[in-house]
């Protein structure tokens, strides 16, 4: 598109740029008020991680508090014999696939008839996940102050397990929970290094997209629950 201005061809692009100019009171050639500096010119200061330092049994009820209000279901139990009883109800008459995570075997979970577990092939991981009624994983880290899992996706925690079926379980022990996102990355400051995925699951799948009206389930699972082992 072009126009005239005072007897010259001028372009759209320069007229916009014109309109900004006169907007803020400046004139064509003027020199920037800031100087950019070039790449390379100098390091970035290091970032200020803000970590609380604190109990952690504090950081334990700071997630269970905030993973509630997001409307997962929080257990707490004692040791790792305790954790097939606390979720057994959520079992009853459904299916469910567990990750490779050690930390189940050691609880107990992929011993039970109901649950599906070791596989390694992704195919039929995939098809295990999309017919069962519950996901089980362990996580890697946990935050307290968003109530939020961590998984970072690897053979022992494959992402297909917390994302696809309607229902999600994570258990874990509470020395897996860290104050808040500072401190993961203080702990794990180039995820790419160890994993091709990392996510942060808080709270279950939600969206308000559709005429502001939110509707659980539709991007992962409608229902989470975490499983915190005292002693592990």
């Amino acid at each position: 598109m072009v126009g005239v201005t005072e007897g010259f061809l001028v372009t759209a692009r320069e007229q916009i740029l014109g309109d900004i100019r006169r907007a803020l009171g400046r004139a064509a050639g003027q020199p920037p008020l800031f100087e950019v500096a070039p790449l390379g010119s100098g390091e970035l200061a290091a970032p200020s991680l803000r970590i609380p330092r604190s109990d952690g049994n504090l950081f334990v009820n700071l997630f269970v508090q905030k993973f509630e209000n997001l409307g997962g279901k929080s257990f707490r139990v004692r040791d790792t014999s305790a954790a097939v009883p606390v979720i057994a109800d959520l079992l009853v008459q459904k299916s469910a696939v567990a990750s490779n995570s050690p930390f189940l075997r050691k609880c107990g979970v992929t011993g039970l008839p109901q649950v599906h577990a070791g596989f390694s092939e992704r195919d039929e991981l995939k098809k295990a996940c999309s017919a069962a009624d519950i996901g089980i994983t362990s996580v890697d880290y946990a935050l307290a102050e968003t109530g939020s899992f961590v998984m970072l996706s690897s053979f022992n925690e494959a992402r297909l397990v917390s994302l696809l079926p309607p229902a999600h379980i994570a258990i874990f022990p509470r020395s897996l929970i860290l104050a808040n996102l500072d401190q993961l990355l203080s702990m794990l400051p180039r995820p790419a290094d160890q994993t091709s995925s990392m996510v942060l699951i808080t709270g279950p799948s939600r969206t308000a997209d559709i005429e502001q009206i939110l509707v659980r389930g539709v991007h992962g699972p409608g229902e989470i629950y975490a499983v915190i082992v005292d002693q592990d």
